[in-house]
């Protein structure tokens, strides 16, 4: 995962059909194994863009998305949110979720 600015996390959002932005902090235990999970999701889906963040330092997308806490994954479709997720539960959920709002999207 390639470390996003909030200026490249527009760009990656408004230029892709699915997108996702993992946003951690660095001292948090369960953000490290979060983007290890992450990680093995990005091997299985190639295509889908996943950047990631130091909320710490960009504070205004914890503004202006809501974020309660970290980790955050938030994924996005043409440019809109179309879900936050704070509980990474395993692997094969991630997997779920992401391809889930890839295949309805194509479904259309």
């Amino acid at each position: 995962m390639k470390e996003w600015t909030h200026k490249e996390w527009i760009k990656e959002k408004n230029t892709n059909h699915i997108t996702a932005f993992y946003l951690y902090a660095p001292m948090c235990g369960t953000c490290q194994v979060a983007a290890r999970m992450l990680s093995v999701v990005m091997e299985l889906l190639p295509n889908l863009q996943i950047g990631k963040a130091n909320l710490n330092y960009i504070q205004e997308i914890a503004d202006l998305y809501e974020v309660e806490s970290v980790p955050c994954l938030l994924i996005t479709e043409d440019g809109i949110l179309k879900e936050k997720i704070y509980a990474f539960h395993s692997v094969p959920y991630l997997y779920d979720k992401l391809k889930s709002v890839d295949e309805y999207s194509r479904s259309w």
